[in-house]
């Protein structure tokens, strides 16, 4: 890339809270700022933009497309999926499933975690509306005679299946319309067995793109495994999410000029690995953000303390993440975040809807905290920005934070401390 291209960028944009670190050489440069302000589009950009001032010293105005001319690389773990997830901020989506189970992820595995508990909750879905699909797969059994007049196909596992009712396109078409109509444009799709036979999910996601729908997720393309259940979660996940995910992306990629496309441009997934920016999507992003705070106290608190096990706490604005290193880093293959089953390679990080920005209040003679978040705009009161009450605040308050030590990036200009008379 050339000696000109220097500048090495790793980025944790929260949704309170955007670290930016630098590496120039032998020299670093760490700034931190909010990751909403009236003043700037996104955060990331603006930390690269103030920290390209600071090394070349000249000014390199909002309005103007930022200089990559200097940069080798930018990585990024991100929390804009692990907050849409727990705030329910994702896009409306609708499921496409197999004819006759249409309640089958409102009615999921049955468990239940809390065996003693009497008020059974059934678990949450991401989608709105159910289409169901008239067509039909089963598993062929060995030495059994078929269930009616079918053709038989083995599928891609070499598993033999049964098609026993090929797919209604006309049908599925006119009920696609429908949805479209009604605003949806992203679609989850989950046909049984189609882990094994995926041809009438490939033909029901062609149909989607027709009408229009811009996010089709198929089952059979995420997470080709046996379980309807997660799979089906993980595609209504990855179809509720990636709309989000594309948008901030998006949003990131307009504030460079034409040499953003010849650097390094990565993103943290949830399973601790990078991802190139077109492959970066809604299930893998989950725990972006938590998995990069893995994987940094991973690679320094552990030798620190002489290979000792470490338990990492992670509190940000919306979340708080926990999970421990002890030399491996942990993985699980199907975890509930948010209320949401996702079968998808990730760290195991335990995650709670509550952070520093999570919004106190009175309900029902009751104190309540979160799941919404303040963010960073308005974020808390403390914040100068006329926001609620918070996490935060109350720290503030009982002398947990002091005010002194926090930067002073609050206020209309960005520059004064803490309000402690506004909490």
């Amino acid at each position: 890339q050339g000696m000109s291209r220097r500048l090495r960028f790793s980025i944790d944009r929260g949704g309170t809270f955007t670290d930016v670190f630098c590496k120039d050489g032998e020299t670093c440069h760490v700034l931190k700022l909010l990751s909403k302000d009236p003043a700037y589009k996104d955060a990331p950009s603006e930390g690269i933009r103030r920290v390209l001032e600071k090394v070349t010293g000249k000014l390199h105005a909002r309005q103007e497309p930022i200089d990559t001319s200097l940069i080798a690389s930018i990585r990024m773990g991100t929390t804009v999926a692990t907050n849409a997830l727990l705030e329910r901020r994702g896009d409306p989506c609708v499921l496409l499933i197999t004819k006759g189970f249409k309640d089958l992820l409102f009615i999921g595995n049955q468990s239940r975690p809390n065996i003693f508990d009497l008020e059974i909750k059934c678990p949450d879905v991401l989608y709105e509306e159910v289409i169901e699909v008239e067509e039909r797969v089963c598993l062929a059994q060995e030495g059994a005679a078929p269930i009616k007049e079918g053709r038989l196909v083995r599928g891609v596992t070499g598993e033999e299946v049964e098609v026993v009712e090929e797919l209604n396109a006309d049908k599925l078409r006119e009920d696609l319309k429908k949805k479209f109509d009604m605003g949806y444009r992203a679609a989850a799709v989950m046909l049984l067995h189609s882990y094994t036979f995926p041809a009438h999910e490939q033909e029901v996601g062609r149909l989607c793109r027709e009408i229009g729908y811009t996010q089709v997720s198929l089952s059979s393309e995420i997470m080709p495994m046996v379980k309807a259940v997660p799979r089906g979660f993980t595609s209504c996940a990855d179809a509720y999410l990636t709309p989000s995910i594309q948008r901030y992306l998006s949003t990131f990629k307009a504030g460079f000029d034409e040499g953003l496309k010849d650097l390094e441009l990565l993103f943290m997934q949830s399973d601790g690995g990078l991802s190139p920016v077109e492959k970066f999507n809604g299930f893998r992003a989950i725990l972006s953000g938590p998995a990069g705070g893995v994987v940094g106290y991973a690679k320094t608190c552990y030798e620190a303390c002489g290979k000792r096990p470490v338990i990492g706490f992670d509190m940000g604005g919306t979340s708080t993440d926990v999970s421990r290193f002890d030399g491996h880093l942990e993985h699980v293959f199907e975890t509930t975040t948010a209320g949401v089953t996702i079968q998808a390679p990730q760290l195991d990080i335990s995650t709670v809807a509550a952070g520093g920005g999570s919004c106190l209040r009175f309900e029902s003679g009751m104190f309540k905290v979160g799941p919404e978040s303040s963010s960073a705009f308005p974020g808390p009161s403390c914040y100068r920005r006329g926001g609620p009450l918070s996490v935060t605040d109350a720290n503030l308050e009982l002398g947990r934070i002091l005010w002194e030590r926090f930067p002073k990036i609050f206020g209309p200009k960005e520059d004064e401390p803490l309000d402690v008379e506004a909490t």
